[in-house]
């Protein structure tokens, strides 16, 4: 009898044309990833060319048990977006002409922790107690610092295979915490990409029997936290003399900054106390290397006179589509 294995990965095309294609949709709490799949008489080139689908969104907590279908893009049947659709209103503001014109770049660094199963406890951890302290453990190699590498090297190569644009991965700083980055992606595509590389980290720690958390500090106390630290660049920026076009950027985030951090993701609070190589919640500051900051601004753009910063405030379970959008419509459409 054949491994569970060798029936997943079971190559169908020796035997039929038909595919089976994945719907995938934000649930009501704005992080859990919901799915469901369907059989397609064929191959679809286009996602625009998938049929149209629905779920119970009464069971996602999207939708009132009375009138509970939605689509699977998270719209009523009418046609209307449900408020947990963050993509609808970013849509709009990449669409705007001063935002294309710009071409806004992003490179999103996220951040998460692999947990043990039964016990919500770090992979690698004793149950119940603590490994050493921080320090070896960032981009550590060794199985008495690196824990889940097997979960990460697999993520690594199904985002190549699924055509998203990861650019990198390493051990964090808390032992069992990795991040993966995601670009450069042009506008609304870094959000799109983020959240099927989520979605694909998700299944695979569900084959490894591993639960990865997005929260952004989960063990109290001397521990660094998670964040999704955003790079960000404009056409303008990218160009000569772009480090004043930066600064100025810059200027406009520190105006906006309570707005932000409303949007950049739940319990954040926990993670900015200004240690653990971030800025306190309460305060806006910005340097050049510094990543105490809530904006860096590395040193090749000061020395350039043009490139990115980086907002180091966004935590690891932001929605891409508001942090994203948010830091253009700031920067671009904001007038002070």
């Amino acid at each position: 009898m054949s491994l569970l294995s060798d029936l997943i990965n079971f190559n169908l095309s020796d035997s039929t044309e038909k595919i089976i294609a994945e719907y995938i949709w934000v649930g009501g709490s704005g992080m859990d990833l919901r799915s469901k799949a369907r059989t397609l008489p064929g191959p679809v080139s286009d996602p625009a060319k998938l049929p149209k689908w629905n779920y119970d969104g009464s069971s996602t907590n999207q939708a009132p048990g009375q009138d509970s279908e939605v689509i699977c893009d998270v719209y009523t049947p009418a046609g209307e977006p449900l408020p947990t659709n963050k993509r609808y209103n970013a849509a709009k503001i990449f669409s705007h002409p001063d935002v294309v014109a710009e071409v806004p770049w992003y490179g999103i660094e996220q951040e998460y922790t692999l947990l043990q199963k039964d016990t919500n406890w770090p992979l690698g951890w004793p149950i119940g107690g603590f490994p050493g302290p921080q320090g070896p453990y960032y981009c550590g190699i060794g199985s008495d610092k690196a824990y889940g590498r097997d979960i990460v090297d697999a993520h690594y190569k199904a985002c190549l295979y699924a055509g998203i644009n990861i650019s990198g991965i390493n051990g964090e700083v808390m032992p069992g915490q990795w991040e993966f980055q995601v670009g450069p992606s042009v506008g609304i595509s870094a959000g799109d990409e983020i959240w099927a590389a989520r979605y694909i980290l998700e299944r695979i720690t569900e084959i490894a029997g591993v639960v990865v958390s997005f929260d952004p500090k989960p063990i109290p106390g001397d521990w660094n936290g998670a964040g999704a630290h955003t790079n960000y660049s404009t056409k303008s920026m990218r160009e000569d003399g772009g480090y004043e076009i930066i600064k100025k950027a810059i200027e406009k985030l520190g105006l906006r900054h309570k707005e932000h951090i409303a949007a950049y993701g739940e319990g954040n609070e926990r993670r900015l106390t200004g240690k653990h190589e971030t800025a306190d919640i309460n305060t806006f500051t910005w340097g050049v290397a510094n990543r105490g900051s809530s904006i860096r601004v590395g040193r090749d753009t000061e020395k350039e006179g043009k490139g990115y910063f980086e907002d180091r405030r966004p935590s690891s379970n932001m929605d891409p589509y508001v942090v994203t959008s948010l830091i253009a419509e700031t920067t671009l459409l904001w007038k002070p």
